[in-house]
């Protein structure tokens, strides 16, 4: 019954009911309604079943999340100084959350150098060939500095508490140093936006100048790569490899005498631009005169397990071929030359040139540079012309290894000459002397069944 003079109480409890209370409530009552009505199946047009309830509540929620998701996209377009804040906030989370889950914790180094030992004398060999003087390895710090000093820039730019650029805005420079601060504690996660623009940036160089790339976390220098060698071209991404990469591997090699695996991941990674990974990690690896065996196999890894195109490889095996020699240059050409590509003749020529030169030298020459030139005379040992191979006898016999040389001689004389094909080479007819003489009663003994 209905009260006079005012509504039901049923109805005055539904109208304090939440949405998602009363939308609850139907679905109960419809089922009660169901289970009276399924002798008669009469159908009610008010009636709403528990399925579409549930599709209801289902779209509320949905609408929910979305309403959510747009005003966190409004709190994130914000100004500088608002987002600086909440910067600051994760640094100070990341630092009180010491036991955060790591990405590559299930695999934390990798030591691809761990099979490749020598002995001491061939480490001395080795050593004869590399630069005793050589200048340390220019990074990102020192190329801006050096810029820095250049300018007309006063000293005051220098004694501010951090990194600094003459001509970036305050907002800016304390907006990258947090990056920087972000990044050296990073694990996993999303990238900071401000990093994210930095390639599309004219000065980005003195952008991750104020990051501090050398304070970077070994994950936030993969999640760095991968963004670098994505959206920059091949020269800039170069760049970032000789300037940030290269020194990060090489001092962690140093260090810990392995490498951490997500650098090894970023290394892969930067094979992503072929012309930039050999220009800015192999060629001043070999440049420097300083790259020892072990970062050289950490390195020439990548070669072997990564697909490289056969044109980039070509300039490579050149360009390497035309260097200042050193033992882990011989480490790299070989590794080059075992993938077996089709070279042009130039490139052929000028890795002969490479080891003919040698003719005359009077130090032992390491044990790499002999299996180099085995490898290079197994590959291409058809594409050499008969004045190449009589050079490379003559180099044999002032170089020589007890175990390669044989090696190298005996692929030399088994090998056809350049523009030379099999069907041209007459081979030596057999000459039978003597008469033969054939017995017709000799014959194999045949076993046969006999049937009963």
């Amino acid at each position: 019954m209905k009260r006079r003079g005012g509504a039901a109480p049923g109805k005055e409890k539904r109208a304090r009911m939440t949405l998602e209370d009363q939308i609850e409530s139907e679905t109960v009552v419809s089922s009660r309604a169901r289970s009276k009505k399924s002798k008669s199946k009469q159908e009610n047009d008010d009636y709403v079943d528990a399925s579409m309830s549930g599709r209801i509540l289902k779209e509320a929620r949905k609408q929910m999340k979305e309403i959510q998701k747009e005003e966190d996209e409004e709190d994130e377009r914000s100004n500088a100084g608002k987002a600086f804040e909440a910067l600051e906030k994760n640094v100070a989370a990341n630092e009180t959350d010491d036991e955060e889950d790591d990405i590559f914790d299930s695999k934390s180094e990798f030591d691809p150098a761990e099979g490749h030992e020598i002995s001491e004398e061939e480490e001395r060999i080795l050593s004869m060939f590399m630069a005793k003087d050589a200048p340390p390895q220019r990074t990102l710090t020192d190329m801006i500095m050096s810029k820095i000093q250049n300018s007309n820039a006063t000293q005051d730019l220098l004694k501010d508490e951090g990194r600094t650029v003459p001509g970036f805005d305050q907002k800016v420079i304390d907006v990258y140093r947090g990056v920087g601060k972000l990044l050296s504690r990073y694990t996993a996660g999303k990238l900071p936006k401000a990093f994210k623009i930095v390639t599309a940036l004219a000065e980005w160089e003195q952008a991750l100048y104020l990051t501090e790339p050398e304070n970077w976390s070994p994950n936030a220098v993969y999640q760095a790569t991968r963004l670098f060698a994505s959206n920059l071209n091949s020269r800039m991404a170069a760049r970032f490899y000789t300037l940030v990469l290269l020194p990060r591997i090489r001092e962690d090699i140093r260090t810990n005498k392995r490498l951490h695996f997500a650098l090894y991941q970023a290394l892969k990674k930067s094979v992503y631009k072929p012309s930039a990974f050999y220009k800015g990690i192999i060629f001043p690896l070999c440049l420097s005169q300083t790259c020892n065996l072990r970062e050289a196999v950490i390195v020439g890894s990548i070669i072997q397990k990564v697909s490289i195109p056969a044109g980039h490889s070509s300039v490579a095996i050149l360009k390497i071929a035309e260097m200042e020699y050193s033992g882990t240059n011989s480490y790299f050409l070989k590794l080059l030359l075992d993938k077996k590509y089709s070279l042009p003749h130039r490139v052929i020529d000028a890795v002969l040139s490479h080891f003919v030169k040698f003719t005359e030298e009077e130090r032992q020459l390491p044990v790499i540079w002999h299996q180099c030139l085995l490898t290079f005379v197994q590959r291409y040992k058809n594409s050499l012309t008969e004045a190449d191979k009589e050079s490379l006898k003559r180099l044999m016999r002032h170089q020589k290894h007890y175990l390669v040389t044989p090696e190298v001689q005996r692929e030399l004389q088994h090998s056809l000459n350049r523009g030379q094909k099999e069907e041209d080479v007459q081979q030596p007819m057999m000459i039978i002397t003597g008469a033969t003489t054939e017995d017709v009663w000799d014959l194999p003994k045949v076993e046969v069944e006999m049937e009963e």
